[in-house]
Parts: structure tokens; sequence; C-alpha cells
């Protein structure tokens, strides 16, 4: 059952080692949560998430056909925001409340470059929904409380770890993502929360280096910020996808090793895989602008063109160099949705 990428299958994460209970507040379950009042007032839009996909859909190998998380109700029609992923070519996807009220729900929408996914209940949530907050307002070391479903009990205290450039291996990427300490167990979709009961971030992934690159490894959370939304949630609301032409997308994992540019997987049938790229590949170029690093990468890559553009990489096999045209698809195009 895929409760979230980059960890282990259930979501389990690590708790800070002796000496370092500094960042620690309140583990989930403790009987004494000592929770800001508009915190716990908050609690109740948190939602549990679950979903199955049929097995013959494309992210079923890697996510899973049963996945399960967190949400957050944002209206008082059962809209419900998580992180995309747990959503992704669902055929089913059940909401619970925290009373622990089962409702079917349909997905509203899903958008690959922010990674937020919506869904609505098909009855309402007798609920007070979750207010945006100002994610910009969370700053290294700033406090804030991270929940899942369930309440007080399954609410963490945490601290900002860090704020900085986030570059997924599959082709994502975010500007200015909140990596927060210590590690809540079951991040995906969770609600990062403000003091003032305020949603600032959704739960995507855990990472083990959440102190960033040449800290020490401890591991954390990375949260996708609120902010990233606002500017196309109406849309997203009204349309399931944005208007705005799709960028390019290769289905390559990109790994950096050694400061190269390794391929570490490929999405079968995508573009990549339809051009012969093979797994440790070494990318160099794209369209003879060399590469710096991941993110790099993908910049060139988006600025290239909308979906379809094909693109010329200069790459490197068994120490031998080559050149191969690869025409660019849509990633939402990729996948299936429903019925589809």
């Amino acid at each position: 059952m895929a409760r979230g990428l980059n960890g282990s299958a259930n979501g389990t994460g690590h708790w800070p080692l002796s000496g370092q209970e500094g960042v620690v507040a309140q583990t989930p379950g403790s009987s004494s949560s000592n929770l800001p009042p508009p915190v716990v007032a908050a609690l109740s839009a948190v939602v549990g998430v679950r979903t199955t996909v049929p097995a013959d859909r494309r992210s079923a190998q890697t996510l899973g056909t049963e996945r399960e998380g967190h949400g957050i109700l944002l209206d008082s029609e059962g809209l419900v925001l998580t992180i995309g992923y747990l959503i992704m070519e669902a055929d089913t996807v059940t909401i619970t409340d925290i009373d622990g009220r089962e409702l079917p729900a349909r997905i509203v929408g899903h958008d690959y470059e922010s990674g937020f996914g919506l869904v609505r209940t098909e009855a309402p949530i007798h609920h007070r929904p979750m207010r945006f907050g100002d994610s910009d307002s969370l700053m290294l070391r700033s406090e804030a409380y991270v929940a899942g479903q369930g309440g007080a009990k399954s609410t963490l205290k945490v601290k900002v770890a860090g704020r900085r450039e986030f570059a997924g291996y599959w082709e994502y990427l975010l500007d200015n993502a909140i990596f927060t300490v210590p590690a809540f167990p079951l991040w995906g979709g969770s609600a990062l929360i403000g003091a003032e009961g305020e949603l600032l971030g959704v739960g995507s992934l855990l990472v083990q280096e959440a102190l960033g690159p040449g800290a020490p490894a401890f591991p954390g959370n990375m949260y996708v910020p609120i902010n990233r939304l606002k500017p196309i949630f109406q849309e997203l609301v009204s349309t399931g996808r944005l208007s705005t032409p799709p960028r390019p997308w290769l289905g390559l994992y990109t790994l950096e090793h050694v400061g190269l540019l390794v391929v570490s997987g490929i999405f079968d049938g995508g573009p990549a895989d339809r051009a012969g790229l093979q797994r440790g590949d070494i990318l160099h170029a794209l369209n003879g602008d060399v590469l710096d690093d991941v993110a790099d990468f993908y910049r060139k890559l988006w600025n290239s063109g909308p979906a379809g553009t094909p693109v010329k990489l200069r790459m490197e096999r068994d120490s031998d160099a080559f050149e191969v045209t690869v025409r660019t698809g849509d990633r939402a195009a990729y996948h299936k949705f429903g019925s589809d």
C-alpha cells in the first residue's frame, strides 16, 4: 500500500536521536499535546484519503494499487486538497472525516507541475474548512504543526529545517519547498498548519537530508507550499487542469551521481523509452546547452517549447557519446483517469 514517495511503503519515518529533542514538541499519539486552540479548531478539516487504482494503470507499478494518506477540507461542499500521487489514475476515492464517516469522492483536478490534487465528496462534510495561510511567512526555524486525519493524537509540532529548491527525479521542480523536522510518519497529503490554524503546505515526501546539502543526514519531510496553489486554484477547481500549454515531458527518472546526470529509470512507453534511451545513460546537453544539474536540465527542457516539441540530447552510454532527438510528450496524456 503506497502512502508516500521516497520512503518505505507504509510511510514510516525516524524520530530524532538522543540529544536532538529540541526539535520535538510532541509525537503523534501523545496524551498531552498542548496545541494552540486555533490549531485544535482546524484539525477537524484534516481527512483521510484512500484510493484504489486498476492494476493495468501505469502508476500502479510504482505507487501501488491501494494508496492511503490525508487531505484538507477547503469548502462546505466537500472539496478536499491532497497530494496528487494519491489520486493519480485512481478509479475510486474514499474520504474519511474526523468522525470516522466514509464518503465516496470524485477527482476534481490534478496539477503535475505543482503536485497538488483535488477531490470532492458526493455529500458535504459538516466540519469547518481550513483557510489558506501565507507559506512565504515560514522561514528557517519557524514552528508549525503537521497533522494527519485523527485530530490531536495525529498532530506533531515541527520546525522548518529549510526553504530551498527541490528537484525530484521524476521531472518535478519546486523553487521554494518547505522542509520540516522531525519526520512525520504518515506524510502523504498531511497538513502543515500555522499557529493560527491556517494551511501552509501539503505533505509530499519523506527525505533523509532535511537539513540540506552539506549538513548531517537527518530525516524530515518536504511540503509543497500553499502559495504554489493560489494562482492556479480557481482554474483547477473549474476545469480540472490548467489552460496553459503543458510542459514538455521526457518520461525519465534522473539522478545526480558524482557530478553526472544519470538516467536511473524510464517510463514504459514514454517519449524517452520510444527514443531508445536506457537506464544508466548519462545526460550531457540539451539542444546544445550543457546541463549543470537536474534543476538546470528541467528548466532547459521546459523552456524548449510546449509538449510535443522535439529536443536533441547529447548522451553517453558505455563511454560512447551519441546524440538522439526525442519528441517530448504531455505527462497528463500518458496517465489515465477514472473510466478512461
